[in-house]
């Protein structure tokens, strides 16, 4: 758990707002999001492949662009 130390003559709001960057930083909110549910392990098998060909078709897309440009 992130914690933030309010620094003398520091208001609430700028604290706060430190300390939601923290929890950003340390990824709590899609951790949290993550493990809401339980998820098989053959659906998140299945994320996992998916996740991976969306990021290979966008860098063949990316190259293509490169590509066609030159």
């Amino acid at each position: 758990m992130p914690k933030v130390i309010a620094k003398e003559g520091e208001s609430f709001q700028i604290t706060l707002k430190r300390f939601k960057k923290a929890c950003e930083r340390a990824s709590l909110l899609s951790d949290i999001k993550k493990n809401q549910y339980y998820e098989k392990p053959s659906v998140t098998r299945r994320k996992k492949l998916n996740a991976a060909k969306r990021k290979v078709l966008k860098l063949m897309r990316k190259q293509a662009r490169y590509n066609k440009i030159y």
